[in-house]
């Protein structure tokens, strides 16, 4: 079975290395996976996580996307209540332009912040987020109405278009909403518990064709940690374990060393947490990699699967990427 593989980077800050060296490592994964045939290469939009560098996704899609040859580039996403529609039209526009048929626009309602720094980037609410991407397309499309006071506001460069834009959902709530207005659409498996195949219904059952999407297409996030054998992998999945523990209690510090993890007093209470997100994670050497993907594309009617692998080390981190493009060949 080809299963289409392509790449989420949070520019994960493990504990001893500089913020500015993971946004620096990007272009490693990026060319590595370019090079290996991944389909796409999107950067997520969090702001004040110690863990998460990527906190400006459209320059790190500009910077890799001018390092790479083929592979598309895009946001995963760009949390559109925290931005002026405008400025989103016009920086996407740009990236269009510098780089034609490579970018996407993936859109998210979530802030990707913790609520000071949401009050800090003057958020809207996720309530907003339909009209916020009205405004969007309206100015995409030069579509407001005359005597609108944005009428003869226009997005430069005015001849590029907006990429292909996508919906990025973790329960299923906006997926009729995509596929009615002809967009992708991605779901978060790699942190929802929320089983995708609903959503992907819905979002089949809604679809109409647009010139972006002649058909539907579907992503599936997961999170991924592979090596070279199953007791080697476990090892590397500590580092997520204690990681979204720490989240889960609203402490945000860089990536822990699987050494630190491992040694980490967890309470009882604490190990089941880690048990039940666990679930969610394909952790593995890559034959019960491949076969775990596999199971999951096919159960939920995915066209793409969408990988994200915040291992703590960066040479094990490229190499689960390597270990998967071996077993699921693109």
């Amino acid at each position: 079975m080809n299963i289409p593989l392509s790449v989420l980077d949070l520019a994960p800050v493990p504990s001893n290395t500089a913020p500015s060296e993971a946004v620096r490592r990007t272009v490693d994964l990026a060319r590595l996976a370019d090079r290996l045939g991944y389909r796409r290469y999107w950067f997520a939009e969090h702001h004040s996580m110690a863990s998460v560098a990527s906190s400006a996704p459209e320059i790190l899609i500009a910077h890799v996307a001018a390092s790479t040859q083929r592979i598309r580039v895009g946001s995963g996403g760009i949390m559109l209540p925290n931005h002026p529609p405008l400025r989103i039209a016009e920086v996407f526009k740009t990236l269009a332009a510098l780089h034609p048929d490579r970018i996407d626009l993936g859109l998210g309602r979530a802030p990707g912040s913790e609520p000071a720094a949401s009050r800090a980037l003057r958020a809207a609410g996720g309530e907003q987020f339909s009209s916020l991407m009205s405004e969007l397309l309206l100015f995409a499309r030069a579509g407001f109405q005359e005597g609108h006071p944005y009428r003869r506001v226009r997005p430069m460069p005015s001849d590029a278009p907006l990429p292909p834009i996508w919906i990025l959902g973790s329960s299923g709530a906006s997926a009729s909403a995509a596929g009615g207005a002809g967009m992708g659409y991605s779901f978060a498996s790699h942190f929802s518990a929320e089983p995708p195949a609903p959503a992907f219904a819905a979002y089949r059952d809604s679809f109409r064709p647009s010139p972006a999407f002649p058909q539907p297409h579907a992503i599936l996030g997961a999170e991924v940690v592979c090596a070279d054998t199953d007791e080697a992998a476990d090892r590397l999945a500590a580092t997520m374990d204690l990681t979204w523990l720490r989240i889960g209690r609203g402490e945000f510090l860089p990536l822990p060393s699987p050494d630190e993890a491992l040694a980490y007093p967890y309470s009882e209470v604490e190990r089941e947490q880690v048990r039940q997100r666990r679930a969610l994670i394909v952790v593995g050497s890559p034959e019960k990699v491949r076969a775990e993907i596999t199971a999951r594309y096919s159960a939920s009617g995915a066209d793409e699967i969408m990988v994200v692998s915040n291992i703590y080390d960066h040479a094990q981190r490229l190499r689960c990427y390597e270990l998967l493009a071996e077993v699921l060949p693109q």
